[in-house]
């Protein structure tokens, strides 16, 4: 999880995204009201291509640089890690190799040693994974928001280029405790790799979005009436997530700031503190209610106080569908 607005000392909870002040209510005016989730999910993304994950000197002159795509080996396309390994395998006594590479966006040759070659397959990647939760489901539209920022893959350190993705339903096994100075995390495995709970057809600055399949319906609550970030108010809200197994739980929090573009909280409930420590990795996207109202979703921690956070106005996250 993180952010491109960072506060002085918070830590991202899942990779970056940015707050912009929502200047609209009126896309609102026909879905005001969504069901807020809580969901533990895993994330699936097929990389729009072969990537180089690490600095990786191929010649005595020349090196790979992290968040290269490979495009070509040779005469052949590569377009998954299944067809550059083929692509290497098939070229034979050749004492270099000439790559096709697209380096931030400039196209380039690059010549490689054989024998480099073949080392070189543990540092590509054609896949991103991660986890988080999931923030709303919009029930006339079907579709879903999930995360409140955007997916910055750890390796690329950037935002992957993808061609399709897919959230599914996570079981939490075991809690990594935060303690100050070190942010928790949830260990986590996908239920099942056949029953997607969505596709991922953006991946916002607010979050990811996507369609909700209908084979799904069944983890539905009740829609709630979203918030207008003027009606947050300091003191006692809640949150929505998942701390153990696929059980979504109630948790309560308090408002402790509001801002124009986030509002800061701190955790007060006994058992969620006794559980996590604070936030964790993975509770990015989680939904905060007041009064019976969707507010908006956890977004941030405070990595040397990790009871403290930030969350991201439910208004303001809508607009990653758009």
């Amino acid at each position: 999880m993180g952010w491109n607005r960072q506060l002085k000392i918070g830590v991202s909870l899942f990779f970056l995204f940015i707050f912009l002040p929502f200047s609209s209510s009126a896309a609102l005016a026909q879905h005001d009201s969504l069901i807020p989730m809580g969901h533990s999910i895993g994330i699936k993304m097929d990389l729009s291509g072969v990537f180089v994950t690490n600095d990786v000197m191929i010649d005595k002159d020349n090196w790979l640089k992290a968040g290269d795509l490979i495009e070509q080996v040779e005469d052949y396309s590569v377009g998954v890690l299944n067809e550059f390994e083929k692509a290497v395998s098939s070229i034979k006594g050749e004492q270099e190799i000439t790559l096709q590479v697209l380096r931030n966006g400039e196209p380039s040759k690059i010549l490689a040693d054989t024998g480099a070659m073949k080392r070189l397959i543990p540092f590509l990647k054609d896949r991103t994974e991660g986890t988080g939760t999931l923030t709303y489901v919009d029930p006339e539209k079907m579709t879903y928001g999930a995360l409140g920022h955007q997916i910055i893959d750890s390796s690329l350190k950037s935002p992957p280029l993808f061609k399709t993705g897919s959230i599914y339903l996570s079981e939490i096994g075991q809690i990594k405790k935060s303690v100050p100075g070190i942010p928790g995390y949830k260990i986590s495995t996908i239920v099942d790799d056949e029953k997607l709970l969505g596709t991922i057809n953006r991946n916002s600055v607010y979050g990811i979005f996507g369609s909700w399949k209908d084979t799904s319906r069944k983890v539905l609550a009740e829609p709630l009436e979203i918030m207008h970030a003027s009606d947050l108010k300091l003191g006692e809200a809640m949150i929505y997530t998942t701390v153990k197994g696929t059980e979504v739980e109630s948790f309560s929090i308090r408002i402790t700031k509001i801002e124009k573009e986030q509002f800061h909280f701190v955790m007060t409930d006994p058992k969620l503190l006794e559980a996590t420590g604070g936030i964790l990795q993975g509770m990015s996207g989680s939904p905060v209610i007041q009064n019976g109202k969707f507010a908006g979703a956890i977004t941030h921690m405070f990595v040397d106080e990790p009871k403290k956070g930030a969350g991201l106005f439910l208004e303001t996250m809508r607009n990653g569908e758009k």
